[in-house]
């Protein structure tokens, strides 16, 4: 700090001597018209006030760079704060991602629990029955209306790796290719790419028996 003083100081100094060489003497090196010096007080007069635009012109340098600083600060603190504010809700959007799914299963447990109130009172095993069927319809017509959940028909059907998974199997005559025989497992597709594979019994094409035949094409050679 002390240095920064000094260097003004000495560069006041300097100014002052231009100055005042200017205002004392010619480019020639003689006196000004009429031999008339230029007041001592005049000369410091015009180096203050050099000096007072000078100390101006940094004031109104730095408070440019105050008001800088101070927008570029509260840039900062407008996007720390909307940073934060994508963050936040980014984590409630996954958190409540499925929460329209959720209000709809809560209307099929509402009626869970009415079969359930039900059948306490009534003690109707074939009402309790047809209420259960009744649920379970409803909540697979939404799944599939709104949601684009389908139950994979299998069984009848060729046997599917992409849609099958064989727990069992039957050798068959009666099948050239394997046919799923039984579904143990229902499977399902979403939007028509099948998430969940069924656990199916197919059938195994088997052989027929060719001695016979070939006996009989011997036999017939022969004769």
């Amino acid at each position: 700090m002390s240095d920064n003083r000094e260097e003004r100081k000495q560069q006041q100094q300097e100014e002052e001597n231009t100055i005042l060489n200017q205002s004392t003497t010619n480019n020639d090196g003689s006196s000004p018209a009429g031999g008339e010096n230029i007041p001592q007080g005049q000369v410091e007069e015009t180096v203050e006030q050099k000096l007072e635009a000078k100390d101006r012109r940094i004031k109104e340098l730095e408070e440019e760079n105050a008001a800088w600083k101070d927008q570029y600060l509260r840039k900062a603190a407008e996007f720390e704060n909307f940073r934060k504010r994508m963050l936040k809700e980014k984590q409630e959007a996954i958190q409540f991602a499925n929460r329209q799914l959720l209000l709809d299963l809560v209307h099929i447990l509402d009626d869970f629990e009415r079969a359930i109130k039900s059948a306490e009172t009534s003690k109707n095993f074939d009402s309790f029955y047809e209420g259960i069927l009744m649920i379970e319809k409803r909540l697979y017509e939404l799944l599939e209306r709104k949601w684009g959940l389908k139950r994979l028909e299998s069984v009848g059907q060729p046997f599917d790796p992409n849609k099958h998974e064989a727990i069992t199997s039957e050798e068959r005559t009666d099948h050239e290719v394997p046919i799923v025989l039984e579904d143990y497992q229902k499977g399902y597709s979403l939007h028509d790419k099948v998430i969940r594979t069924a656990k199916v019994k197919v059938s195994l094409p088997k052989a027929k028996d060719t001695s016979n035949i070939n006996n009989e094409q011997n036999t017939m050679a022969g004769t």
